[in-house]
């Protein structure tokens, strides 16, 4: 049985391991500095094995030697954004917590992948990249497939139909400068204009940015996790099961798109050995322009890292 190691056992590392042992993808070591959490939540769902039906194990620990063997190595630990908090200040703080993390990742699972989940993510995918030194393939982050899911999910609601007739993909970074590819967005393989005016587009657009802000809002004391922990599982089951699958995932470029130096949201083929290939696909002008400012806001805020 393949192993997947998941740092930091809050609402978004607990539902994602609840979805690898559901789907018998892998054993799962739950790992968070707090005492009792996470040996708690894995005590919960080793009791609804019985119940669900799945073979896979669990263990919860404070212990991050527990991730020995990990074929991958998934990172949800860190502090979501507060009132008056800037994103620098997001960023400098999730970089003394994940930066360790990395650190160990090599010490204890060398041979592993590493999945970021934590936010600032395109900043932190490229940290552990240069801090893992593992290599592009083994390096990526999760953010384009929930992007691309909430912008499906809100299509899909406005029109009223099932949300497996609407494609859609977004690139770019995980913020106000995602770049959604209205030349590949369709439904029932059909151009969205065909069903939406231009300003109705411009406002799916505008909400799917703001995504994880209204469910904020919303919760006023959380923030989402049932769709960016699906959207992780969706990265391992691909991995994990070789599936060859071509979805958004921020992933470290070498030349792909024009870019270099950088980890930004692209098309990309994941399997066994992770991002095995970035997929380059014809983009509209502006939409290769927008990518491109998207992928230097991300290197403006690489630049702050000292590490």
């Amino acid at each position: 049985m393949p192993k997947v190691t998941v740092i930091g056992a809050g609402n978004v590392g607990s539902d994602l391991a609840r979805r690898i042992l559901e789907r018998d993808l892998a054993d799962v070591a739950l790992i968070d500095i707090v005492e009792g959490l996470p040996q708690g939540r894995a005590l919960d769902l080793m009791e609804a094995r019985a119940i669900e039906g799945y073979e896979s194990r669990i263990v919860g620990t404070n212990d991050l030697s527990a991730m020995a063997g990990s074929d991958i190595v998934v990172i949800t630990a860190g502090l979501a954004r507060k009132p008056g908090m800037s994103r620098d200040d997001l960023q400098a703080r999730n970089v003394e917590i994940v930066g360790p993390i990395v650190e160990n990742i090599v010490r204890f699972a060398p041979q592993s992948k590493i999945i970021m989940v934590t936010n600032p993510l395109d900043v932190l995918t490229y940290l552990a990249l240069k801090k893992s030194g593992f290599g592009a393939k083994r390096v990526m982050g999760m953010a384009g497939i929930l992007d691309t899911a909430r912008m499906e999910a809100f299509i899909s609601m406005e029109l009223n139909i099932s949300s497996l007739d609407v494609q859609a993909m977004i690139l770019g970074s995980h913020g106000d400068l995602m770049v959604p590819l209205l030349s590949q967005t369709k439904i029932m393989n059909k151009p969205i204009s065909d069903f939406m005016q231009k300003d109705k587009i411009e406002a799916i657009i505008e909400r799917t940015k703001n995504g994880g802000a209204e469910i904020v809002n919303l919760l006023k004391t959380g923030s989402a996790f049932y769709a960016p922990a699906a959207s992780t599982a969706d990265m391992v089951q691909a991995i994990i099961n070789d599936t060859k699958e071509i979805m958004p995932v921020c992933a470290c470029l070498s030349g792909e798109y024009g870019l270099s130096d950088v980890a930004c949201g692209v098309p990309a083929k994941l399997g066994l050995d992770g991002v095995e290939k970035i997929v380059e696909i014809k983009l509209a002008p502006k939409e290769l322009e927008s990518l491109k400012r998207s992928a230097q806001s991300i290197k403006e805020n690489i630049a702050k890292l000292n590490f």
